[in-house]
């Protein structure tokens, strides 16, 4: 049997900012025979040790899709799940996250989501503001059509108000609206579970971000699997719209 060697990422530059769409934790409880909620609890302790992880190796940034504005039309048993579970356990853990080097940061509306979730949001920022080490993005409640509709009725209101021109918006005014405005431009986009579309997913941040689809469902994918999508991602050349330099 021939072991496969895990993929050497160190030996050229890591990607800044992955983005992940978890994607696949319905389809693997299914697998098993379990209920959906329980490939979603088993995919939110993953989530953890791929940050742990992302973390170790040096990637600054990770921002993952958790919720968007459309997942509000599945059954109103997974969604109540997914609105309360995380509050019960992340609350068990609390003291760790404060005691680790990990910011965690939330994006999306906070305007439907339940008090208790909101409050627990609140609260994971606040004790993780001063960390030093991964920025974990959360989007809860998410949708970039949504955040892009967002930055436009402030830049609208902004031009409302005279101060500042039509002229003078710009895709750089556009990005300070955004909610991810304090992000580092998106390197690499990761979806697990072999489906190949976006969903309404950082549409705008995605401009020249590289794209890796793997079928590995969420709560299988591991260290292994984030070292073979960073692998692909080193080896892609990055030209941004422009031309591959040649060589003299």
């Amino acid at each position: 049997m021939m072991i496969r060697k895990m993929p050497d990422i160190f030996s050229k530059p890591l990607p800044e900012h992955i983005a992940i769409i978890l994607d696949g934790n319905g389809r693997w409880a299914k697998k098993r025979m379990m209920p959906r909620t329980f490939g979603h609890r088993k995919g939110a302790y993953n989530l953890k040790d791929i940050a742990i992880l992302c973390d170790e190796i040096g990637i600054k940034e990770l921002t993952v899709f958790a919720f968007s504005t459309e997942n509000w039309n599945r059954p109103d048993e997974e969604v109540n799940f997914l609105m309360t579970e995380p509050v019960k356990e992340i609350r068990k853990y609390l003291d760790k996250i404060k005691e680790s080097n990990i910011k965690i940061s939330f994006i999306g509306r906070r305007t439907k989501i339940p008090k208790e979730l909101l409050q627990l949001v609140l609260e994971l920022e606040e004790i993780t503001s001063d960390h030093k080490g991964l920025h974990l993005t959360i989007c809860l409640d998410y949708g970039s059509r949504y955040e892009i509709c967002e930055a436009t009725k402030i830049i609208a209101e902004e031009v409302n108000r005279g101060k500042i021109s039509v002229e003078e918006i710009t895709p750089e005014l556009i990005e300070k609206n955004l909610f991810t405005k304090d992000l580092k431009p998106l390197d690499l986009l990761i979806r697990t579970s072999g489906e190949l579309r976006i969903s309404n997913f950082l549409l705008w941040q995605l401009g020249y971000a590289e794209l890796y689809f793997t079928k590995t469902l969420w709560p299988d994918f591991n260290k292994k699997e984030l070292y073979k999508a960073i692998s692909s991602f080193q080896q892609r050349e990055r030209r941004h719209g422009g031309l591959k330099e040649e060589k003299k």
